[in-house]
């Protein structure tokens, strides 16, 4: 059982980015910042894009659609700005060789992206329930295909 429980620790530690050394410096210029996120945006909206069209959605299902993805879309933006400030604080833990408070900030995340799970889910359902068999296969492989994070 010790060795399950710590398998899980290490894979939570290594799975929450902050905690591992930052890939370029938060101080970065402006503008290379900003077309980052620009370049963020873009991402998103294909792949959002590219889920609703795989799913093929039929004209009732398209209301249950939107609801969807402005949900998604608002937990897409929190996460972005939580990881923003998460890299910032753990930088700080970094610097101060702080790994309990590093721990802690990985758990408040883990717990914010539950919730966060919880809402797109509860958004999914109505959608789901009206999709037929293949929709629902479609449903699956797309978002595994476009949130690799999500299998972790």
């Amino acid at each position: 059982m010790n060795r399950h429980f710590l398998f899980a620790l290490t894979a939570a530690l290594l799975a929450f980015s902050p905690l591992r050394p930052a890939a370029a410096d938060p101080s970065q210029a402006p503008a290379q910042t900003q077309q980052s996120e620009a370049d963020r945006a873009t991402i998103v909206d294909a792949r959002i894009a590219a889920i609703k069209a795989g799913l093929r959605l039929t004209p009732a299902q398209e209301k249950d659609w939107d609801n969807l993805e402005k949900v998604a879309r608002q937990v897409i933006s929190a996460r972005a700005e939580r990881q923003k400030e998460a890299v910032q604080e753990a930088a700080a833990f970094r610097d101060r060789d702080d790994v309990v408070s590093g721990m802690k900030l990985a758990s408040e995340d883990l717990v914010a992206r539950g919730e966060e799970l919880g809402k797109v889910a509860e958004a999914a359902a109505p959608l789901f329930a009206s999709m037929d068999a293949a929709q629902k296969h479609s449903f699956a492989v797309l978002l595994h295909s476009f949130a690799p994070s999500a299998q972790r």
